[in-house]
């Protein structure tokens, strides 16, 4: 019982922030490529509910002042926050022109909860864009690993013979390499000059090619093991074809491996993105995503003074810590049915 809730609530917390990165243009307060140059790595903004005045039932911040020593609030500026604010234009859903944003303020205030980068561009709204890419290439390429690996493993292990030793022979291979030098390597040589879309459908070609092995041996195992099950046998004694056998009654038992290892590429994939981008072999700037978000940081000088800007890594930190338990989860109550 106890293991199902956690499972429950693991389950609703991913769905939760799936959809505000779905919704990013919504949340995010401000166009992520928009850029205040007077701005440039201001701190996160504090929200007050206590000001000269008292106390206030609506949230409200100061104005930021530059000066000598950095920023410092101007008290003298008290500026509401507002829900369903209008602000910058976005596409939601890709389709639908909108204005309306989550929460705001009044301009020309800025409320940036999460600070800004060297450009001055809010730091949360880039988050939320950014967590789009990142989370979309893990999603996609553990499609990609796991569709290569349940054609793969199931050939191999259904036919067996010259195919299966071929096949898994490429499979020791692809697990004896050092994925990450090879996913490197793989993608150095590829253009570099190319559009944002481009190197999406690149980047998330690469991993998830490179990724089958693994669950492709596991799928292997299952449909050995199923199609020697009497019912198989029988479905084929009367007449059943190679293709209906493995629709009804062999690949449905492959299912409860593809689920958690889909729970566990997905953080993996996320992560060999946002490290290709972080070393500019990923989404290049100004299209935001995690990793590029991070390249900042290896200019000591912007790590030690500008703790903001590591939100993307804890972001990172939090998706795959929710993933690899739902994972765990999944797989121990998938052993306990």
């Amino acid at each position: 019982m106890r293991n199902k809730t956690a499972m429950c609530v693991l389950m609703i917390a991913l769905v939760l922030v799936h959809l505000a990165l779905l919704f990013a243009g919504f949340f995010a307060p401000y166009d992520p490529a928009a850029q205040n140059r007077d701005l440039s790595y201001a701190p996160p903004t504090r929200i007050h509910f206590v000001g000269s005045t008292g106390f206030h039932w609506g949230p409200f911040t100061y104005g930021m002042v530059k000066d000598f020593d950095g920023y410092r609030e101007d008290q003298s500026q008290q500026i509401p926050l507002r829900l369903f604010a209008k602000g910058d234009s976005y596409t939601l859903l890709w389709v639908f022109h909108c204005k309306t944003h989550f929460f705001g303020a009044d301009r020309p205030a800025r409320l940036q909860l999460f600070g800004a980068d060297a450009y001055g561009r809010d730091e949360f709204s880039r988050l939320l864009y950014g967590g789009q890419i990142s989370l979309a290439a893990g999603l996609v390429a553990t499609l990609i690993t796991l569709a290569v690996a349940t054609i793969i493993g199931t050939v191999s292990g259904y036919y067996g013979k010259w195919i299966d030793e071929m096949l898994m022979g490429s499979a020791e291979l692809f697990l004896a390499l050092p994925w990450f030098y090879f996913l490197v390597g793989v993608r150095a040589f590829l253009p570099l000059h190319v559009s944002p879309k481009e190197t999406f459908l690149l980047l998330i070609i690469v991993i998830g090619v490179i990724g089958w092995a693994r669950p492709a041996r596991l799928i292997r195992g299952i449909v050995l093991s199923a199609r020697t099950r009497n019912y198989v046998v029988a479905a084929r004694a009367f007449g059943g074809s190679d293709f209906y056998l493995l629709r009804r009654h062999i690949l449905p038992e492959t299912f409860a491996v593809l689920i958690p290892q889909a729970t566990l590429l997905i953080p993996q994939y996320i992560a060999a993105e946002a490290t290709l981008s972080f070393f500019g072999l990923g989404i290049s700037e100004p299209v935001p995503s995690w990793g590029n978000m991070l390249s900042t940081l290896q200019q000591y000088n912007v790590l030690v003074s500008y703790s903001w800007l590591l939100a993307p890594a804890g972001a990172l930190v939090i998706t795959s810590v929710m993933y690899w338990r739902l994972a765990d989860r999944l797989h121990y109550w998938l052993q306990s049915h």
